[in-house]
């Protein structure tokens, strides 16, 4: 497979936050920015693959500032680490009042997918290109997430998990 950099699978998304995805004070709902934090990563996982894919999980979910009714979101989102079968994509939220112009870091997430062949399982994805030294940072980034998945998920299965530094 060849390999394909980053840049060849980024999206980035908007959406007007209107009346229904907020609360009564105006308030954008958490599960809105969700579903659009998980539709603007897919994008990425499935541009990147060009295959199914599914959501393996959501490892962090960064809650910085609010967002409200009448703002204009921006979701940008950019593979940052490529397995045998799963990618790492991290998205930044902005929200932007349409006021003022003012443009506020409001979420960040990053999540794991998992390409999918035409039989519901698990199938090779291309590799990532590490064209840049910010794709070369945030693929040691991603590494060190992933291997702290790792150890959380041995320690949830009741294995013996080595937490100090790895030779």
């Amino acid at each position: 497979m060849e390999p394909k950099s980053a840049k060849e699978s980024e999206v980035i998304m908007t959406h007007l936050v209107l009346p229904q995805d907020a609360n009564p004070a105006g308030n954008l709902h958490g599960g809105v920015i969700l579903k659009h934090i998980d539709t603007a990563g897919g994008v990425v996982a499935k541009k990147h693959c060009r295959m199914n894919i599914v959501t393996a999980s959501i490892d962090r979910m960064a809650f910085k500032l609010p967002a409200y009714m009448g703002e204009l979101l921006t979701f940008k989102a950019s593979l940052n680490h490529v397995g045998k079968t799963s990618m790492e994509v991290g998205v930044r939220v902005e929200a932007e009042d349409l006021k003022t112009g003012e443009i506020r870091h409001t979420n960040s997430a990053y999540l794991t997918f998992v390409a999918l062949d035409d039989d519901g399982r698990p199938a090779q994805v291309p590799p990532l290109l590490l064209e840049t030294e910010t794709a070369r940072r945030r693929y040691k980034e991603a590494e060190l997430r992933r291997s702290l998945r790792q150890k959380e998920r041995a320690l949830e299965e009741g294995q013996t998990v080595c937490l100090g530094k790895e030779s």
